[in-house]
Order: C-alpha cells, then structure tokens, then sequence
C-alpha cells in the first residue's frame, strides 16, 4: 500500500474519499447550509473556541494572507516570529502588503526564544501584532505557543498564528491560550485532501478588522461570515472538500481530541526513536520536537534525492526532502492526521535497507 508520509498532504481514509464521490449540490441551497452547520460546530469542538470560524476555498498560504489583509494596514508594524521556512513566508506575505514586518528570526532547529519576544515587545511599543508559526513543518520544531501567548497578551497585541501542521494534531486550546487569529489547512491533520482554510477570528480581532485598509475582496472577513451566517459562503467553495471534511470530523470527534493528540504524542516519540535507532541524529531540539513531522539529518555521504527517489520507486514510500538551505542536509517524515505506529515501522525499516544503497562508500 502507497505510504504518503510528507507533512502534506497526507493521506486520506477510504470515507473521507467516498465522500467527495457524492453528487454535487447547489451550493445555496439546503443540503449545503446542513453540511456547512455541521462542519463548523465539529471545528468548533477541535479549535477548542466560540469564535468565528470562517471557511475559504484555498490553501494554508491563502488562509495566511488572507489574516494579513483582514487584520492590518499599511504601515502597520507586525513582530514576526521566525524559526524556518513557512515562517519567512508568513513574514514575506504581510511585507507584499506594504506592512512593517519587524523580523525576529532564530536558528533552524530551535524554537522561539521568549525572552528575545519580550525584548523585541519592550523596544516598539508601536508594534501591533504578533505572527507565530506553532509547528514548523521545515524544521520539526514546534513552538510553545502558550507561553507566547501569555507575553504577547501581557503587552496587549493581536496573536496571529500559523497552526496549518498542528491543529487536529497538537493540542491547541485557541480560546483558552487567546489566539486571534488561528489558521490550518484541510491538507493536514485533518485527513482531508488540499482545498479549504480554516479561520478562527477572536472578538478583539473583529475589532481590529473594522479599522483595517488593506485592500481585499475575495478574503473579505466581514462578508464571509455574513453569508456564512445565512448558510452559505460568498463564492463558489469546493464542495467535495467540505462533504469530505464534514466525514472526517465525525471520525475525529468519534476518536475525541485528547485520544487524537494522544496519538500524535506516541506516532511521533516512535519516529524520533526510529530515526535514532538507525544512527541518524534528529535536526529539531528535542525539547520542541514536532509530533507532526520529524526532520532527520542527513550524513554527509547520503544522497537524500536518491534515497527519496528508492523509497518512492522500491518501496512506496513518499518522504519529503528540505527546503531551500536543507535541501540537501535533511529528509522530513510526516506523521500528522490518519497514521498510526505501524505507518512508521515501514518507514523505518525500509530506510534500514536503503540508507546503505543511498550513501557513498
């Protein structure tokens, strides 16, 4: 059986599949609006929030942008919190919109430091939100967002957060932790094929979208959530991923959160083992590991391409290699959604038999 194991997309369960198989429905019309209601009291439920969840028919980076433009204004000074790859690319989308992005990057492989936060909180107090990535698939780091959070609020700035790998998976109380803005993706753990953003949007954050001028139209808030409270949304969605979402969050709500992060917890202490077990040294701080996606380092006579290459054609098996500076360093194995231990145990014993065939003599 094909073995998809990148940080996304990740594979979905046989129902999820048969359920974007049904015949379309007028997306303004009742069965729709049922399907919509549902969707958003299970995310609700996995958000752990009574906030506005909004839905857009896009990507993580569509749900990223689509913060900034709701939120901000040009000029407006943003603290950008960045431990990898799709953390530069949060910082880098606010920036497109003529925002003043004050990065605050650290090594990759580590995570935020809290009091480089504060230092950078204490000189500009000018400065009105605050970006986080909670997991950073590019690194297998994920950042203690509640303690973030609680700085962040001690200083009264909007908390925006990139949980697009962690939701569904990691323990993220929104409410509780007060996230304002808090975006995921259905490609992730949500065992839904790429299609669909999922928004929370905090009351002070409604505040701050009232007074915001960048210009948008498409990822207009407001709008959003005026059609979505009369059962639809504004444009034409994809409704096969909303059908599929709908199945997958009855199966997750079935399982229950904490018997899911539970399982993200074991999945991802037995990749971590597994890679060390094969003598390969993990990229990530360990205290900060992912339960999503672990990055192994590669040695210096591995050829990651062709070990991915092997893999996928030996063994189908599909890993993900790195992003810009680790292209060549790192290999990435997801673990996030519809995974279980015995995912992981293929993964690690194929790579016993091809990490020799990957590595010069």
């Amino acid at each position: 059986m094909y073995n998809l194991r990148t940080p996304g997309p990740t594979p979905c369960p046989d129902e999820v599949l048969q359920a974007m198989a049904r015949q379309m429905v007028n997306h303004l019309g009742p069965e729709f609006e049922q399907a919509l209601h549902e969707v958003i009291g299970g995310l609700k439920k996995i958000f752990q929030t009574k906030n506005d969840i909004l839905l857009f028919t896009c990507s993580g980076s569509g749900g990223l942008e689509s913060a900034i433009v709701n939120m901000l204004s040009p000029g407006d000074k943003v603290l950008a919190v960045i431990i990898g790859f799709f953390g530069e690319r949060f910082a880098s989308f606010a920036q497109a919109h003529g925002v003043n992005v004050i990065p605050l990057s650290f090594s990759w492989g580590r995570a935020a430091d809290i009091d480089e936060i504060r230092k950078a909180l204490d000189n500009d107090p000018e400065i009105k939100a605050v970006f986080v990535t909670h997991n950073e698939t590019s690194t297998g780091v994920t950042n203690d967002v509640k303690a973030i959070s609680s700085l962040v609020k001690r200083y009264d700035k909007l908390l925006f957060v990139d949980a697009i790998s962690s939701l569904g998976s990691i323990d993220l109380p929104v409410d509780y932790w007060h996230c304002d803005i808090t975006i995921t993706a259905s490609q992730k753990g949500w065992m839904v094929p790429p299609g669909m953003a999922m928004i929370s949007v905090s009351p002070e954050a409604w505040k701050a979208h009232a007074e915001a001028r960048i210009p948008r139209a498409y990822f207009n808030f407001s709008y959003t959530k005026e059609c979505m409270e009369k059962g639809h949304l504004p444009w034409t969605p994809a409704v096969p991923i909303l059908f599929a979402l709908s199945t997958s969050l009855k199966m997750m709500l079935k399982e229950g959160l904490k018997n899911i992060i539970a399982r993200h917890v074991q999945v991802g202490q037995a990749t971590r083992d597994g890679v060390k077990s094969l003598g390969l040294s993990l990229f990530a701080d360990e205290n900060y590991a992912s339960n999503t996606v672990t990055v192994a380092k590669a040695p210096q006579n591995l050829d990651v391409k062709k070990l991915l290459k092997i893999l996928r054609e030996d063994f189908d098996i599909v890993l993900a290699g790195g992003y810009q500076k680790l292209a060549e360093s790192i290999f990435r194995i997801g673990h996030l959604g519809w995974v279980t231990t015995d995912d992981i145990k293929e993964v690690i014993s194929a790579l016993r038999v091809v990490l020799p065939r990957a590595t010069a003599p």
